[in-house]
């Protein structure tokens, strides 16, 4: 039942602070059933942002084919501003869940619904992207002070794991700052799309909705990571479907987290 002071904040207009639920370990699963079935019904708007994806892995890659220590900070960032470039995508889940056609150019534009709460996150998550990449510079050159060796070398370093204490030191850092993301994000978008929600609130929701449900946060995290890899270790094409389902289940996994307001 909610409280007076929620219904205030309705009745003014301002949604109240959203009601997270508790779910199953499994339902990242059931996610990503529900985002494939999304992608499948709505095949052309949702594989346009998945080869948009795909593009931009390709052309990353392309630029700065001799200088993969950039390369590999920029690659990466997409687990960083993917909840962002997924907007279109909980859209086209939102639309269809509401019964609406699938239809792309809708989709497109979607951020002036809530313009300058997106604007905020978005800022957030592009400060964070910077720092990771600076400091992913930071620790090549740490372990990389005299030459760098090529791209073959540098492969062959990781697959042998000769360079142990670089690959340990890259990922635990790596590793901190996609935490700090997805703590923010889990649900912060779809939120602010929904019911306006301000920036503050959906990323304190976002995070407690990860402190409520750790393990399936885990998986749901461990499932986003496996998705992404899968997708740059095929030279970024697997993204061009992978990414549309992510980016559907994770409208899914808002659904499940939070309690819908009066009348959803």
């Amino acid at each position: 039942m909610q409280q007076p002071d929620d219904q205030k904040k309705e009745e003014s207009g301002h949604p109240p602070f959203p009601i997270i639920r508790d779910v199953k370990v499994g339902s990242p699963i059931r996610w990503f059933a529900k985002g494939w079935n999304d992608m499948i019904s709505c095949p052309i708007p949702s594989l346009f942002y998945g080869f948009c994806f795909a593009a931009m892995g390709l052309l990353i890659t392309f630029v700065f084919e001799h200088a993969y220590e950039y390369t590999s900070g920029l690659t990466s960032g997409f687990l960083l501003l993917g909840p962002f470039l997924s907007m279109g995508l909980y859209e086209i889940s939102r639309r269809r869940e509401k019964g609406d056609a699938c239809s792309l150019m809708p989709t497109m534009m979607v951020w002036r619904r809530n313009a300058g709460n997106i604007g905020i996150f978005a800022v957030v998550l592009g400060v964070m992207f910077l720092v990771w990449a600076r400091a992913s510079l930071v620790i090549f050159a740490l372990f990389y002070t005299n030459e760098m060796p090529n791209l073959t070398g540098f492969l062959q370093q990781l697959i042998s794991l000769e360079n142990l204490e670089f690959l340990m030191v890259y990922f635990a850092v790596g590793m901190l700052f996609a935490t700090l993301v997805f703590a923010v994000s889990v649900v912060s978008i779809p939120l602010m799309l929904d019911r306006d929600q301000d920036a503050i609130s959906a990323m304190l929701a976002s995070v407690g909705a990860l402190a409520r449900n750790p393990a399936a946060m885990i998986m749901w995290a461990f499932a986003i990571v496996s998705a992404t890899l899968i997708g740059f270790m095929t030279f970024h094409l697997g993204l061009a479907v992978l990414m549309p389902v992510v980016g559907h289940a994770t409208w899914h996994a808002y659904r499940d987290l939070i309690e819908p307001l009066n009348g959803q």
